[in-house]
């Protein structure tokens, strides 16, 4: 049998999408790096003006305390005072010739600010350049006398800061911005998490590991764990109080019920009669048993089982039917993760409702087909029966208490708790379980148990 046939919902899949954390956290990082950004651009573009401004005002002082120097000193005096300014000061004076090439200085807004401002401050006809034939430098044209000049000196006296130094502040800030974002997001979502964790133990009926800590700092959270903490106590007694109702209820029926079947047994003469009531009582106690299954505790120990023996086991309980043929394909080694009478138990149910409701509408003929093979950590295990199926609309609600199919599976009295039976012993192991039409016809149970590990 190809258990991929039809292959029910057994995976949750997960939605696409960010979780809260990461949304927090990126929503956060947005807002800081943005903030630092506009804070940065803010900074250069106030300093630039400044900046602008004094170095103006230090290059506009060379130029004129050169040219002051220049003029009033002698002939011989003038080259070693242009010898000192060269050695001393880095700055270098040479005659500006007609037929020199230079490139001006206006590379960014702050280059223009200051070749504008020295233009203001010592005359328009002051040339600003950034290179004069081929070398690179801070080159400021000048007369003196009506004699042009050019004085050399450091482009770092109007440079603004590195661009290294600016990356390496910024590289600082948005590493603290994305820090505190991790934090802060943390620290938001971390109980909304152990929330999340204690509502899913609750939702699996392990009610001891769902208490949350009531003595967090902040007071909204200790309000909503004290809140919860308070509501897994009530639903925990609630569901005690259930096992313990349906417990004395099947304890005080069972007595009378045994008293009816004694004196069935000994007043009624007529055979026929004697069976039918019987057969009646039999009826009561199989549904006080099924009352009492679906109410079970739900948290076990999870042992290992070899699933082959407890199918084969539910198999050799169906008895000898002629009309119901059930094949199993079960590796003997498949080994998984739970409880031995739940598991026949629950075997026992499907059998029992693939023989009911299965049945072949033109040979009358319940063909049950059992497989199973390893994935993963994980075993998938198949029960499918030949008969008509179920209406889609009706695979969802099958293993809800009570509910009971369309007439053509619901034909044989029963409790409506086999399938409800079922998917809360699966879930209690850690699996899942899930119904679905068969491709080939019929309904198709899928199960997902956890694999022993070794």
């Amino acid at each position: 049998m190809a258990l991929e046939t039809a292959p029910a919902p057994l995976e949750i899949r997960p939605q696409r999408g960010l979780s809260l954390f990461w949304r927090t956290f990126f929503f956060l990082a947005l807002l800081l790096v943005g903030c630092t950004v506009a804070w940065l651009q803010t900074f250069r573009a106030l300093e630039y003006e400044p900046r602008a401004l004094q170095s103006a005002q230090q290059l506009a002082s060379l130029v004129n305390l050169s040219r002051a120097a220049l003029v009033h000193s002698d002939a011989i005096a003038r080259v070693s005072l242009i010898k000192t300014l060269a050695d001393v000061e880095d700055l270098r004076i040479a005659p500006r010739e007609p037929n020199d090439t230079y490139h001006l200085y206006n590379l960014d807004s702050l280059s223009r600010n200051v070749s504008a401002r020295l233009q203001m401050r010592l005359g328009s006809d002051t040339v600003v350049a950034r290179q004069v034939n081929g070398v690179t430098g801070l080159w400021i044209g000048f007369t003196i006398d009506g004699d042009p000049y050019w004085l050399l000196t450091d482009p770092s006296r109007i440079g603004p800061v590195a661009g290294t130094t600016w990356l390496i502040w910024l590289g600082t800030a948005a590493l603290l911005s994305l820090a505190g974002a991790a934090l802060i997001a943390r620290l938001l979502n971390h109980p909304l998490k152990k929330l999340s964790f204690a509502a899913s133990r609750v939702r699996e009926g392990d009610f001891s590991a769902s208490q949350l800590n009531e003595a967090v700092a902040t007071s909204e959270i200790r309000e909503v764990n004290i809140g919860f903490n308070r509501m897994a106590q009530r639903l925990n007694k609630i569901e005690q109080d259930r096992a313990m109702m349906l417990a004395g209820i099947s304890h005080d029926l069972r007595t009378p019920l045994a008293r009816l079947r004694l004196e069935t047994e000994l007043s009624v003469a007529d055979p026929q009669a004697r069976e039918h009531m019987a057969a009646d009582i039999e009826q009561v106690n199989a549904i006080i048993d099924k009352f009492l299954d679906y109410a079970r505790p739900g948290h076990q120990q999870p042992q290992e089982v070899s699933l082959s023996q407890v199918v084969n086991a539910a198999v050799f309980a169906m008895g000898s039917d002629p009309n119901t043929r059930i094949n199993v394909n079960i590796p003997s080694n498949t080994i998984v993760l739970g409880d031995a009478v739940e598991l026949q138990r629950v075997f026992s149910n499907l059998l029992e409702n693939a023989q009911r409701y299965g049945k072949n509408p033109e040979t009358g003929i319940t063909k049950i087909e059992i497989a199973a093979k390893a994935k993963d950590d994980c075993v998938l295990v198949k029960l499918r029966d030949h008969g008509q199926g179920v209406a889609p609309e009706v695979l969802e609600k099958l293993t809800q208490p009570f509910f009971r199919g369309d007439v053509s599976r619901s034909s044989a009295t029963g409790t409506g708790l086999g399938l409800a039976i079922v998917d809360r012993a699966i879930a209690r192991m850690g699996g899942r379980f899930a119904l679905a039409n068969s491709s080939t016809g019929g309904l198709a149970a899928h199960i997902k148990l956890v694999k022993a590990p070794g």
